[in-house]
Protein backbone atom coordinates (compact mmCIF):
# COMPACT_ATOMS: atom_id res chain seq x y z
CA UNK A 1 0.00 0.00 0.00
CA UNK A 2 2.23 3.08 -1.00
CA UNK A 3 -0.02 5.41 1.39
CA UNK A 4 1.19 3.48 4.33
CA UNK A 5 4.99 3.35 3.33
CA UNK A 6 6.03 5.36 5.68
CA UNK A 7 6.59 4.59 9.67
CA UNK A 8 5.43 7.81 10.60
CA UNK A 9 1.80 8.92 10.27
CA UNK A 10 1.22 12.35 10.28
CA UNK A 11 -2.12 14.68 11.48
CA UNK A 12 -3.77 15.95 8.50
CA UNK A 13 -7.05 17.91 8.45
CA UNK A 14 -10.39 15.69 8.29
CA UNK A 15 -11.00 15.70 4.76
CA UNK A 16 -7.57 13.93 4.23
CA UNK A 17 -7.65 11.91 7.81
CA UNK A 18 -10.34 9.50 6.11
CA UNK A 19 -8.58 8.71 3.05
CA UNK A 20 -5.10 8.14 4.78
CA UNK A 21 -5.54 7.41 8.17
CA UNK A 22 -8.67 5.36 7.67
CA UNK A 23 -7.25 2.13 5.90
CA UNK A 24 -4.35 1.51 8.01
CA UNK A 25 -4.75 3.57 11.33
CA UNK A 26 -3.90 1.93 14.31
CA UNK A 27 -6.04 0.12 16.91
CA UNK A 28 -5.21 1.86 19.29
CA UNK A 29 -2.70 5.08 19.95
CA UNK A 30 0.02 4.81 22.69
CA UNK A 31 1.30 7.64 24.08
CA UNK A 32 5.12 8.74 23.96
CA UNK A 33 7.41 10.55 26.46
CA UNK A 34 5.85 13.42 25.03
CA UNK A 35 2.77 12.90 25.96
CA UNK A 36 1.65 12.80 22.23
CA UNK A 37 -0.13 10.37 20.00
CA UNK A 38 1.70 9.68 16.86
CA UNK A 39 1.98 12.11 14.54
CA UNK A 40 -0.02 14.09 16.38
CA UNK A 41 0.93 17.54 18.16
CA UNK A 42 -0.13 17.51 21.42
CA UNK A 43 -0.39 20.15 23.93
CA UNK A 44 0.14 19.90 27.64
CA UNK A 45 0.65 22.81 30.48
CA UNK A 46 2.93 22.70 33.81
CA UNK A 47 3.92 24.64 36.52
CA UNK A 48 7.52 24.50 38.29
CA UNK A 49 7.31 25.54 42.03
CA UNK A 50 8.09 29.04 40.69
CA UNK A 51 4.76 29.06 39.23
CA UNK A 52 6.39 29.37 35.86
CA UNK A 53 4.25 27.51 33.26
CA UNK A 54 5.36 26.10 30.32
CA UNK A 55 3.55 24.20 27.42
CA UNK A 56 4.76 21.18 25.60
CA UNK A 57 3.93 21.12 21.76
CA UNK A 58 4.86 18.91 18.96
CA UNK A 59 7.80 17.46 21.84
CA UNK A 60 9.05 21.11 22.32
CA UNK A 61 8.67 22.51 25.60
CA UNK A 62 7.82 26.14 24.78
CA UNK A 63 8.52 28.51 28.18
CA UNK A 64 6.43 31.73 27.64
CA UNK A 65 6.29 33.61 30.96
CA UNK A 66 8.35 36.43 29.09
CA UNK A 67 5.62 36.52 26.32
CA UNK A 68 3.74 39.55 25.60
CA UNK A 69 0.36 39.68 27.12
CA UNK A 70 -2.82 41.46 27.44
CA UNK A 71 -6.49 41.32 25.43
CA UNK A 72 -4.69 42.78 22.31
CA UNK A 73 -1.51 40.99 21.61
CA UNK A 74 -0.75 39.05 18.58
CA UNK A 75 1.87 37.46 16.83
CA UNK A 76 4.70 38.31 14.36
CA UNK A 77 4.47 38.70 10.64
CA UNK A 78 7.66 38.44 9.12
CA UNK A 79 9.52 40.82 6.92
CA UNK A 80 10.64 38.58 4.42
CA UNK A 81 9.59 35.42 2.89
CA UNK A 82 11.00 33.39 5.91
CA UNK A 83 8.80 31.96 7.65
CA UNK A 84 9.06 29.52 11.19
CA UNK A 85 9.45 25.47 10.35
CA UNK A 86 5.89 23.89 9.25
CA UNK A 87 7.00 20.52 10.90
CA UNK A 88 9.63 19.01 12.45
CA UNK A 89 11.30 16.15 14.26
CA UNK A 90 12.09 15.62 17.96
CA UNK A 91 12.27 12.77 20.23
CA UNK A 92 9.26 10.98 20.00
CA UNK A 93 9.41 7.47 21.92
CA UNK A 94 11.80 4.77 23.84
CA UNK A 95 12.10 1.55 22.86
CA UNK A 96 9.32 -0.16 24.49
CA UNK A 97 7.01 2.76 23.85
CA UNK A 98 7.77 2.63 19.55
CA UNK A 99 7.08 -1.06 19.76
CA UNK A 100 3.58 -0.63 21.66
CA UNK A 101 2.78 1.79 19.09
CA UNK A 102 3.59 -0.20 15.67
CA UNK A 103 3.07 -3.37 17.09
CA UNK A 104 -0.99 -3.37 16.94
CA UNK A 105 -1.12 -1.59 13.71
CA UNK A 106 1.26 -5.20 12.17
CA UNK A 107 -1.57 -7.63 13.65
CA UNK A 108 -4.59 -5.60 12.70
CA UNK A 109 -3.39 -6.77 9.06
CA UNK A 110 -4.75 -3.60 7.72
CA UNK A 111 -1.61 -2.70 6.43
CA UNK A 112 -1.09 -5.27 4.53
CA UNK A 113 0.92 -7.96 4.95
CA UNK A 114 4.24 -6.82 2.74
CA UNK A 115 4.54 -3.58 4.89
CA UNK A 116 4.00 -5.18 7.78
CA UNK A 117 6.58 -7.64 7.06
CA UNK A 118 8.56 -5.09 5.71
CA UNK A 119 8.47 -2.92 9.00
CA UNK A 120 8.72 -6.00 11.30
CA UNK A 121 12.15 -6.39 9.92
CA UNK A 122 13.47 -2.55 9.43
CA UNK A 123 13.13 -2.76 13.73
CA UNK A 124 14.17 -6.31 14.56
CA UNK A 125 10.80 -7.03 15.88
CA UNK A 126 10.83 -10.24 16.65
CA UNK A 127 14.26 -9.73 18.22
CA UNK A 128 13.17 -10.11 22.14
CA UNK A 129 16.48 -8.11 23.40
CA UNK A 130 17.47 -5.92 20.63
CA UNK A 131 14.51 -5.36 18.97
CA UNK A 132 13.35 -1.41 18.82
CA UNK A 133 16.60 -0.89 20.54
CA UNK A 134 15.77 -1.94 23.02
CA UNK A 135 19.71 -2.81 24.18
CA UNK A 136 20.00 0.90 23.74
CA UNK A 137 16.71 2.26 26.32
CA UNK A 138 18.05 4.86 28.50
CA UNK A 139 20.55 5.59 25.63
CA UNK A 140 18.83 7.85 23.27
CA UNK A 141 15.24 8.02 21.57
CA UNK A 142 13.20 7.29 18.15
CA UNK A 143 12.40 10.66 16.44
CA UNK A 144 9.08 11.02 14.69
CA UNK A 145 7.72 14.06 13.36
CA UNK A 146 5.36 16.81 14.44
CA UNK A 147 2.88 19.17 12.59
CA UNK A 148 2.59 23.00 13.75
CA UNK A 149 -1.10 23.07 14.90
CA UNK A 150 -2.08 25.37 11.58
CA UNK A 151 -1.11 23.43 9.15
CA UNK A 152 0.95 26.22 6.80
CA UNK A 153 2.17 25.78 3.76
CA UNK A 154 4.81 22.80 4.25
CA UNK A 155 3.18 20.69 6.91
CA UNK A 156 3.45 17.39 4.96
CA UNK A 157 6.74 17.57 3.95
CA UNK A 158 8.16 15.81 7.25
CA UNK A 159 7.27 12.76 6.04
CA UNK A 160 10.84 10.98 6.72
CA UNK A 161 10.24 7.58 8.91
CA UNK A 162 11.26 6.85 12.70
CA UNK A 163 15.00 7.36 12.89
CA UNK A 164 17.12 6.55 15.95
CA UNK A 165 19.50 9.45 17.85
CA UNK A 166 21.95 8.21 20.52
CA UNK A 167 22.05 10.97 23.34
CA UNK A 168 24.92 13.26 22.97
CA UNK A 169 24.70 12.95 18.96
CA UNK A 170 23.05 15.57 16.84
CA UNK A 171 20.50 14.30 14.17
CA UNK A 172 21.50 13.50 11.19
CA UNK A 173 22.74 16.04 8.52
CA UNK A 174 20.51 15.70 5.57
CA UNK A 175 16.69 15.45 7.78
CA UNK A 176 16.25 18.57 7.97
CA UNK A 177 14.21 20.47 10.48
CA UNK A 178 15.06 17.86 13.21
CA UNK A 179 15.50 20.05 16.09
CA UNK A 180 18.94 21.98 16.57
CA UNK A 181 19.06 25.09 18.52
CA UNK A 182 18.64 27.32 15.08
CA UNK A 183 15.42 24.94 14.28
CA UNK A 184 14.19 25.42 18.18
CA UNK A 185 14.94 29.51 17.37
CA UNK A 186 12.53 29.40 14.55
CA UNK A 187 9.98 27.55 16.80
CA UNK A 188 9.97 29.91 19.32
CA UNK A 189 9.69 33.04 17.08
CA UNK A 190 6.50 31.97 16.11
CA UNK A 191 5.44 31.62 19.40
CA UNK A 192 6.19 35.77 20.37
CA UNK A 193 3.10 37.49 20.89
CA UNK A 194 3.90 41.45 21.66
CA UNK A 195 1.29 44.11 22.63
CA UNK A 196 -1.50 46.05 20.69
CA UNK A 197 -0.39 48.71 18.78
CA UNK A 198 -3.06 51.47 19.10
CA UNK A 199 -1.00 54.28 19.46
CA UNK A 200 -2.23 58.00 21.80
CA UNK A 201 -2.92 60.93 19.88
CA UNK A 202 -3.15 64.19 21.14
CA UNK A 203 -5.97 65.92 20.82
CA UNK A 204 -7.16 62.65 21.92
CA UNK A 205 -11.26 63.31 20.42
CA UNK A 206 -10.55 64.68 17.47
CA UNK A 207 -7.83 66.08 15.98
CA UNK A 208 -8.09 69.49 13.55
CA UNK A 209 -7.07 70.39 9.89
CA UNK A 210 -3.73 71.32 9.16
CA UNK A 211 -2.08 71.62 12.98
CA UNK A 212 0.08 69.16 14.34
CA UNK A 213 -1.01 65.96 16.22
CA UNK A 214 0.93 64.04 18.30
CA UNK A 215 1.34 60.04 18.41
CA UNK A 216 3.21 57.87 20.87
CA UNK A 217 3.13 54.52 22.82
CA UNK A 218 3.65 53.79 26.29
CA UNK A 219 7.05 52.96 26.93
CA UNK A 220 6.30 50.48 29.49
CA UNK A 221 4.01 48.39 27.48
CA UNK A 222 6.62 48.43 24.59
CA UNK A 223 9.72 46.37 26.34
CA UNK A 224 11.57 42.94 25.22
CA UNK A 225 9.73 39.91 24.90
CA UNK A 226 10.93 36.36 24.59
CA UNK A 227 9.81 32.84 24.26
CA UNK A 228 12.54 29.83 24.93
CA UNK A 229 11.88 26.12 23.03
CA UNK A 230 13.22 22.93 24.40
CA UNK A 231 13.50 19.49 24.28
CA UNK A 232 14.70 18.72 27.90
CA UNK A 233 15.31 14.94 26.69
CA UNK A 234 18.34 15.75 24.51
CA UNK A 235 19.29 18.90 26.39
CA UNK A 236 18.71 21.55 23.74
CA UNK A 237 16.96 25.00 23.85
CA UNK A 238 16.92 28.47 22.14
CA UNK A 239 15.51 31.72 23.39
CA UNK A 240 14.30 34.05 20.52
CA UNK A 241 13.59 37.93 21.85
CA UNK A 242 11.71 40.58 19.88
CA UNK A 243 12.87 43.64 21.17
CA UNK A 244 10.85 47.27 19.70
CA UNK A 245 12.60 49.42 17.37
CA UNK A 246 10.06 51.52 15.11
CA UNK A 247 6.80 52.79 14.54
CA UNK A 248 5.51 52.96 11.33
CA UNK A 249 2.46 55.66 10.81
CA UNK A 250 -0.21 55.38 7.73
CA UNK A 251 -2.20 58.19 7.95
CA UNK A 252 -4.93 56.17 6.29
CA UNK A 253 -5.47 58.99 3.59
CA UNK A 254 -3.02 61.02 0.99
CA UNK A 255 -3.85 64.35 2.34
CA UNK A 256 -1.58 64.56 5.16
CA UNK A 257 1.93 64.70 6.34
CA UNK A 258 3.36 62.81 8.67
CA UNK A 259 6.24 63.31 11.21
CA UNK A 260 8.99 62.40 10.65
CA UNK A 261 8.89 62.90 6.87
CA UNK A 262 9.56 58.98 6.55
CA UNK A 263 6.66 58.06 8.73
CA UNK A 264 8.81 55.51 10.77
CA UNK A 265 9.52 56.75 14.16
CA UNK A 266 12.45 55.08 15.81
CA UNK A 267 12.72 54.31 19.42
CA UNK A 268 14.43 56.78 21.86
CA UNK A 269 15.08 55.60 25.51
CA UNK A 270 12.94 53.21 25.24
CA UNK A 271 9.49 54.99 24.19
CA UNK A 272 8.46 55.68 20.81
CA UNK A 273 7.69 59.06 20.51
CA UNK A 274 6.96 62.02 23.14
CA UNK A 275 3.82 62.86 25.24
CA UNK A 276 2.21 66.12 24.13
CA UNK A 277 2.87 68.75 26.98
CA UNK A 278 1.06 71.97 27.28
CA UNK A 279 2.36 74.94 25.05
CA UNK A 280 3.63 72.81 21.80
CA UNK A 281 0.66 73.00 20.03
CA UNK A 282 2.21 74.53 17.35
CA UNK A 283 5.60 72.94 17.53
CA UNK A 284 6.42 70.11 14.91
CA UNK A 285 5.84 66.86 17.17
CA UNK A 286 8.70 64.20 16.67
CA UNK A 287 6.30 61.30 15.73
CA UNK A 288 2.88 62.29 14.33
CA UNK A 289 0.70 63.20 11.38
CA UNK A 290 -0.93 66.64 9.85
CA UNK A 291 -4.18 66.03 8.42
CA UNK A 292 -4.76 68.61 5.20
CA UNK A 293 -8.27 67.79 5.11
CA UNK A 294 -11.84 66.99 7.27
CA UNK A 295 -12.92 63.50 7.69
CA UNK A 296 -16.47 64.89 7.04
CA UNK A 297 -18.73 62.12 8.68
CA UNK A 298 -16.56 59.35 8.86
CA UNK A 299 -13.06 59.00 10.33
CA UNK A 300 -9.63 58.01 8.68
CA UNK A 301 -8.09 54.86 9.48
CA UNK A 302 -4.62 55.56 10.79
CA UNK A 303 -2.40 52.32 10.49
CA UNK A 304 0.43 51.88 13.36
CA UNK A 305 3.06 49.48 12.58
CA UNK A 306 5.09 48.29 15.50
CA UNK A 307 8.64 46.22 13.89
CA UNK A 308 9.94 43.73 16.19
CA UNK A 309 14.06 42.51 15.95
CA UNK A 310 14.90 39.50 16.69
CA UNK A 311 17.84 37.69 18.54
CA UNK A 312 18.42 34.27 19.46
CA UNK A 313 20.70 32.33 21.85
CA UNK A 314 20.97 28.65 22.18
CA UNK A 315 22.48 25.58 23.48
CA UNK A 316 26.35 25.53 22.79
CA UNK A 317 26.84 29.33 22.58
CA UNK A 318 24.76 29.15 19.43
CA UNK A 319 22.73 32.43 18.69
CA UNK A 320 22.13 34.81 15.93
CA UNK A 321 19.37 36.60 14.19
CA UNK A 322 16.17 35.51 12.46
CA UNK A 323 14.24 38.00 9.90
CA UNK A 324 12.25 41.49 11.56
CA UNK A 325 8.90 40.86 12.85
CA UNK A 326 5.99 42.99 12.23
CA UNK A 327 2.50 43.75 14.63
CA UNK A 328 0.21 46.46 13.50
CA UNK A 329 -3.36 47.60 14.45
CA UNK A 330 -5.62 50.13 12.75
CA UNK A 331 -7.61 52.77 14.85
CA UNK A 332 -9.99 55.62 13.75
CA UNK A 333 -9.19 59.33 13.66
CA UNK A 334 -11.88 62.22 13.79
CA UNK A 335 -10.17 65.39 11.50
CA UNK A 336 -13.02 68.39 11.97
CA UNK A 337 -12.57 72.01 10.43
CA UNK A 338 -11.27 74.58 12.25
CA UNK A 339 -14.28 76.82 13.37
CA UNK A 340 -13.63 80.90 12.61
CA UNK A 341 -15.66 82.98 15.11
CA UNK A 342 -17.25 86.07 13.46
CA UNK A 343 -17.66 89.10 15.78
Amino acid sequence: MPAMSRGNYLLVPAVLAALILGAGGPAHAEKGFGGGTDGQTEQRADTSDDGTVSVTVGGVVFDRSKNGGGDSVGALTSSTSWSPPPCWYAPKYTPEQLQKYLEPIWEAGSTGYEWDADQREKYHADDEKKGFNKDKSGKGYWWGSYVDKSYPPGWDSCDEDYFWVDLGDPPPADIENAVTPEVLAGLAYAEIRVPGTEVTLAPAEATKVNLPTWAWLDGAEFKPVSVTASVPEIGVEATATAEPVSLRIEPGTPDAEVYPASGVCEIKDGRIGEPYAKGKANDTPPCGVKYLRSSGDGTFPLRATVTWEIHWTGSGGAGGDLPDGTFGATQDVVVQEIQAVNR
